[in-house]
């Protein structure tokens, strides 16, 4: 399998969990964090952890795209453009999901 498919169809899933989660719905996330969450603050807190979702999701997209961008053109530097992108959304997105937890849940754990 090509090197690029994988990333695609994992961001392209992260994406669709992240929209899922913007709009509310909260169950694709751990118990500890649907029971611990207020039920006014279910929204707003599937909005931040869903957002950090799409951002990663994209970043893995746009990482699979530079990927066979790499490997049609046999060019490294989109290699070195997706993987940095990849990182940035990664930690944007972690962090944005870290702290939707600290904050509507006092905590990651």
């Amino acid at each position: 399998m090509d090197s690029y498919i994988v990333p695609i169809i994992l961001g392209a899933f992260c994406v669709v969990l992240g929209i899922l989660n913007t709009k509310g719905n909260i169950s694709s996330l751990h118990w500890y964090h649907r029971q611990r969450v207020a039920e006014d603050d279910i929204v707003p807190f599937g909005k931040m952890v869903g957002l950090g979702t799409i951002i990663i999701g994209i970043s893995l997209v746009v990482f699979g795209g530079l990927s066979f961008a790499t490997e049609s053109l046999k060019n490294d530097l989109f290699m070195l453009i997706g993987t940095v992108i990849l990182i940035v959304g990664i930690v944007v997105g972690i962090v944005l999901s870290f702290y939707a937890m600290i904050k509507y849940n006092k905590g990651i754990f």
